[in-house]
């Protein structure tokens, strides 16, 4: 089966850091694009980053370049998202998709790429 769980959500204060985390079973773990997207309440899904477990390279949005950094562990089958200098306005519900890949082949931070996603993560940054 075909699955894509999030983990590591929780309540932080403005400057904390958090570390979110993507575990994909039933793929070929280093055949992946690993994406990272967050909704707000009343806003559209924003893509943050994608992630090329072939070759571990990633492409960010430039709301979190130099604050959020992706990183693998093939050995989990997991891909983490840590998050660095959190703001009110990082607050949002944290997605992981996954399809099958390198980032290159597809947009890579546009939601209806990718076939394969998680339920959410709730991420809440208190000022």
């Amino acid at each position: 089966e075909v699955r894509v769980a999030e983990s590591g959500g929780g309540l932080v204060q403005t400057g904390g850091s958090l570390r979110l985390s993507c575990a994909a079973s039933g793929f070929t773990f280093d055949d992946l694009a690993i994406a990272w997207f967050r909704q707000a309440p009343g806003k559209e899904r924003e893509g943050l980053v994608c992630f090329s477990t072939s070759d571990a390279t990633s492409h960010y949005a430039d709301s979190v370049t130099g604050r959020f950094t992706v990183s693998k562990d093939s050995a989990k089958k997991s891909v983490y998202l840590q998050m660095n200098s959190l703001k009110p306005e990082d607050t949002a519900v944290y997605y992981c998709a996954a399809e099958v890949g390198p980032c290159v082949d597809y947009n890579p931070l546009v939601p209806y790429e990718y076939e394969y996603w998680g339920r959410g993560t709730q991420v809440t940054v208190s000022s």
